[in-house]
């Protein structure tokens, strides 16, 4: 499958803001975002004026780069959450959010969601007792993710574990520190997820 090779730090300056694909040196002030505020390119300084589509795309674009997904997957998911009862912009936030990947970054158990996919991929977590290394596997209310035992070794692990237990997840979400297990107690409402979207903006785009 095709995947984005290039400097990740290049997304977060074309959309103007940290979408935190670094993990830990988004908080530092390495940070590409807040050394260079424009975006990347020889006409990355110049003012522009950004028409009503190029504000539809614009959200689109950082929406899809946030949670690192390509286009044709994403469009699947606006169409899965179009056929949802509900608000479509909020369905299709939910459903992003019920990725396995992003369930491991919530939870801690990884510093950004590139590495969460990266660890979902080699297998280190399990779902209702069952290793998954999928990282689209939507998780349900109720479902309960841990780390493997065979994973708990690994000294990239332990770190992500010791860093879960001292961080609070969102309010949907539990995590026990001790065996190092998560559970989905609620699908996510709007105002507990975080993320700086405005979900109508790519709702108007798809119904052009």
């Amino acid at each position: 499958m095709a995947r984005y090779k290039d400097s990740v730090c290049r997304l977060c300056r074309r959309e103007g803001l940290k979408l935190y694909l670094k993990g830990d040196r988004c908080y530092t002030p390495r940070c590409a975002v807040d050394r260079r505020a424009y975006a990347p390119g020889q006409h990355g300084q110049g003012r522009k004026k950004v028409s009503e589509y190029g504000l539809q795309l614009r959200e689109k674009q950082k929406t899809r780069r946030m949670y690192g997904i390509l286009e044709g997957q994403f469009r699947r998911y606006f169409d899965r959450a179009e056929r949802q009862q509900g608000v479509t912009g909020e369905n299709l936030l939910r459903l992003l959010e019920r990725r396995l990947d992003n369930i491991i970054y919530r939870l801690g158990l990884g510093a950004s969601r590139n590495e969460a996919r990266q660890l979902v991929r080699h297998g280190h977590f399990t779902v209702n007792g069952r290793k998954v290394n999928i990282p689209s596997f939507l998780v349900k209310v109720g479902d309960v993710i841990a780390v493997r035992d065979k994973s708990k070794d690994s000294p990239r692990i332990k770190e992500l574990m010791e860093r879960a237990a001292d961080r609070t997840p969102p309010a949907w979400l539990e995590y026990d520190a001790d065996p190092a297990v998560g559970r989905v107690v609620a699908l996510p409402a709007r105002d507990q997820i975080d993320a700086p979207v405005q979900e109508h903006l790519i709702v108007e785009l798809y119904s052009r």
